[in-house]
Order: C-alpha cells, then structure tokens, then sequence
C-alpha cells in the first residue's frame, strides 16, 4: 500500500500533535510544500492538509471539507480547523520534542506553529477513564479497506482522511458515579471490556456501534490519552476513508437522528474539532501530485 504506514501501524509509547497555520501569500502555496518532503516519512511523521490550504493551492481533494460545528443539549461541538496537522509518534518524549521543533523550523517562513499536545500510551491502551479504546476497531484487510482511499486514481489512492478532537474530561463527575452508572455511559464492564447486552440507549458503543450505519461506518481510531496541568482527557483521532463515517456518527451522538445524546457528554466536551486529508507516498515521499499544479 502506498498510504503513510504509520497511519495503519500500532498506537505508539508517545506522540506529539502540531497544527500550523498558513500565514504566505497564496501565490507562495505551492513552494511552501516543499519542506514537506523532508520532514514526513509516513511512519514516524504523518501529515494531513486542511481544506483551507488545499484551496490556497487552487485544487479540491474530494470529499476533504471543515469540521462542522455542532450543538447538543448543554454542549457544543467546535470546529477549530488549521492548515496542516501533525502527528509524530515514537517512544522516547525527548526525541519527539526535538522533531517537532525541526518541522517547525523548516516551516518556518510559510507557516506558524499554533497548538502543541502531547499523547501517550496509557496501560494497555485505555482512556484515563479507565476503559480501553478503540475495542471495535477493524484490523488487517478490513482496517485498510475503513481508512484507505482506493479506486479513485492516481494521487488520491493510499489516501486517508483524519478526524480529530480534542476531549476534557471531567474526573470529579466521573469519580461521583457508581461503577454500574459509569458501565452503562461507555456500555462495556470495565472489569472485563464486556459489552453490555442491556446497556442504554445513550450509552457511547450504542451511539457508534459501526455497523448500525446505513452503509456502516467503519473507522480505524487511534486516538491517545494527554494530560496538561490539572486538565486531562482524550485526543480523538480517527482515520477514515470517506468523512461521512465519522460526520454520521458524531450526528448520531450529539442526538441529531432520534433525540438521544450519548451519556459521554455527562462527563467529558469536546474543544477542538478538525478534519484534515492526509497524502498517499510515492517512492518514500508524500505523493503531492493531487495538490500542486
């Protein structure tokens, strides 16, 4: 496959997200990709692109579009789109810092370094609630078949798109329910990751059980826990081979189909939202033959 392999590859010890903004003339857009080829590799350094610096280059990548803003009852959902997004993974905290600050450098004339969050592994890859992530995601053939675009050509095949959110979670209102309550918001034991045959309706595996979608939607996750200061949460990120699957179940839990909110939201918010395509490789290098004219 020619897709960026660390997309597909396993949750890493570490990571380092980036988002950037792009601050050239838009006459300058296709010289500001070059640093690009130097700095991602696909499997250590992936790499996604905004619909807003796509347009600057004057071209569309089908399907690519902003995060849409939404509202719940008592909650909102943001759309905090930028230009480039990041994700820098590895095992050793020290050696992603100085990574980052290599991209940065090398972006430095056309872009501006806006947000920095650090993810990690956390036990045997669960959410600081304590119940592990990402239990439904498909694997093998069928992962690359959710998060790989193919059948539509050159410069677009090996392609995934990449939702992202950045999730706080209260801990106070989480630690106040009992264990059965706590069960029945994410709909899996957490003694066992069990899921639970009587579980709500709100309950988070119901809100986004993949193939309750017509067609169902089918996502790779490989979302992290941070930890800044006293703030804590999940960094939601989730490849997809069409935004569709992940725009129908976000739909679906902030109660936009039946009136039902995912219980999730009784403890945690999402503050940040963006959707960003991420290339396929040619010959070790980003194919960004779709985007530059």
């Amino acid at each position: 496959m020619n897709n960026q392999s660390g997309i597909l590859g396993p949750v890493p010890k570490h990571a380092r997200y980036l988002t950037f903004s792009f601050e050239a003339d838009v006459t300058d857009a296709n010289e500001a990709l070059a640093p690009l080829l130097d700095v991602v590799d696909g499997e250590n350094t992936i790499v996604g692109f905004g619909p807003s610096l796509v347009a600057a280059l004057n071209s569309q990548v089908p399907g690519l579009r902003a995060f849409p803003s939404m509202v719940g009852p008592g909650f909102d959902i943001p759309s905090t789109q930028y230009a480039l997004w990041f994700w820098l993974r590895g095992d050793d905290r020290g050696e992603l810092h100085h990574r980052a600050r290599e991209i940065e450098d090398a972006l430095s004339r056309d872009f501006q370094m806006k947000e920095v969050l650090d993810g990690f592994m956390h036990r045997d890859s669960r959410d600081l609630s304590g119940y592990i992530d990402g239990t439904e995601n498909p694997v093998d053939e069928a992962a690359i078949n959710a998060a790989v675009v193919q059948g539509q050509g050159s410069g677009l095949d090996g392609a995934s798109f990449v939702a992202v959110q950045q999730w706080v979670h209260d801990f106070e209102l989480l630690d106040a329910m009992e264990q059965d309550e706590q069960d029945d918001t994410i709909g899996r034991r957490i003694s066992d990751n069990e899921e639970l045959s009587d579980a709500p309706d709100s309950a988070h595996v119901k809100r986004t059980a993949q193939e309750s979608f017509a067609p169902e939607a089918f996502m790779v996750r490989r979302s992290m826990p941070w930890v800044e200061g006293n703030e804590a949460g999940l960094n939601f990120v989730s490849f997809v081979n069409t935004l569709d699957s992940f725009e129908i179940m976000l739909q679906r839990m902030v109660g936009a189909e039946d009136g039902i909110t995912d219980a999730l939201f009784n403890f945690t918010r999402p503050i940040s939202g963006g959707y960003y395509w991420c290339p396929p490789m040619k010959d070790g290098k980003l194919d960004l033959s779709i985007v530059k004219s």
